[in-house]
């Protein structure tokens, strides 16, 4: 079959991969029909992304047809839309026997640190990492993972009824954090130093309070007049950014949770005593989502409380991947999310 391969940093070459003819135990077989472009995709293709080695077929945010099933699977069967959580744990392992199977140790992610989906014909998937979802569309499908990763990050913040929560980083993932924040109780700020994104935020979203970063300070002092000094008591850092993530402390009120939900290879330093000592602050780390996750996701877009049209802002087809892939790093290109047509 045909199939899109990262053979080096910023390289694309069109390969063919073995088809399997069968399913193993546990097994089922699929074929992609839409994969959605993230930053992982994107840090991958550029050679910045930790656990991502060459070459590899990307593709993790996928909506999926299923065509055969293993005689032990029974919550599927041929012809099945489906979304898939990529994030293929131990079940053996402590971590995963705690119900953690997003960080378990043994983890790997389909189309990171295996090949993923961004082919033409049929591959096996572990039929237990599909979620059905027969009356969403293949577009809506491939959004459920990234959706899934900001819906993870709010729950580790736990914001309660009333509080403020401040997203820094309006990308896709801080997107998808504030789609669940909107549906709470509690006063929402997004943060990014792109004024078209905090615009895309406020008219699509509803997100009435939006910052321009600007790193001369005085983004603080926007934020402690939205809450009358009092500052936000969840800051998610959305960014992937070192020097945000080290100063994002600095939004967070007394006795405040920060939850990292972007990922850097830098090491992060911050003022200890003067402010995260002082304000008992707690730094939480948000990796990956849970199956209960996606479940919540598919019945939130099923019964219209999230609408993924708003996102998908660009469309490739899987033909074209290799001439116009590079295009989606800039971001100057504007794209909130591009889906790839695979079939």
């Amino acid at each position: 079959m045909q199939a899109i391969q990262f053979s080096s940093p910023g390289e694309i070459t069109m390969i063919d991969l073995p088809e399997p003819l069968v399913p193993g135990p546990g097994e089922a077989l699929v074929r992609t029909h839409r994969m959605g472009i993230c930053g992982t995709d994107l840090a991958c293709y550029l050679g910045k992304f930790p656990f991502f080695a060459y070459p590899r077929t990307p593709g993790h945010e996928l909506g999926l047809e299923v065509v055969a099933v293993a005689e032990d699977v029974k919550h599927l069967k041929p012809g099945d839309k489906c979304s898939l959580e990529p994030y293929v744990n131990d079940p053996a392992s402590p971590t995963s026997k705690k119900g953690a199977l997003n960080c378990c140790p043994a983890v790997q992610v389909i189309g990171v640190h295996n090949n993923g989906g961004l082919r033409k014909g049929v591959f096996a998937v572990p039929a237990r990492k599909l979620h059905p979802g027969n009356d969403l569309s293949y577009d809506q499908l491939a959004l459920v993972e990234t959706l899934a990763i900001g819906y993870h990050a709010v729950q580790r913040g736990n914001p309660q009824p009333g509080e403020t929560v401040l997203v820094i980083g309006a990308g896709p993932i801080g997107l998808a954090c504030l789609e669940f924040l909107k549906l709470m109780d509690v006063r929402t700020v997004v943060m990014d130093l792109v004024p078209s994104r905090l615009h895309f935020c406020q008219k699509n979203l509803g997100i009435q309070h939006a910052i321009l970063y600007r790193p001369d300070g005085t983004s603080l002092t926007d934020l402690e007049k939205i809450t009358d000094g009092q500052l936000a008591d969840v800051v998610i850092d959305a960014t992937g950014n070192p020097r945000s993530m080290s100063t994002c402390f600095d939004y967070a009120a007394f006795t405040g949770r920060v939850v990292y939900v972007g990922i850097t290879t830098s090491d992060l330093s911050f003022p200890h005593a003067a402010v995260f000592h002082r304000r008992e602050l707690s730094l939480l780390a948000s990796r990956n989502a849970l199956p209960e996750d996606f479940e919540k996701i598919i019945r939130l877009i099923r019964d219209g409380m999230i609408n993924t049209d708003l996102w998908i802002t660009h469309r490739i087809a899987f033909d074209d991947v290799p001439a116009e892939f590079e295009k989606f790093t800039d971001p100057a290109l504007g794209a909130i999310k591009a889906i790839i047509e695979v079939r």
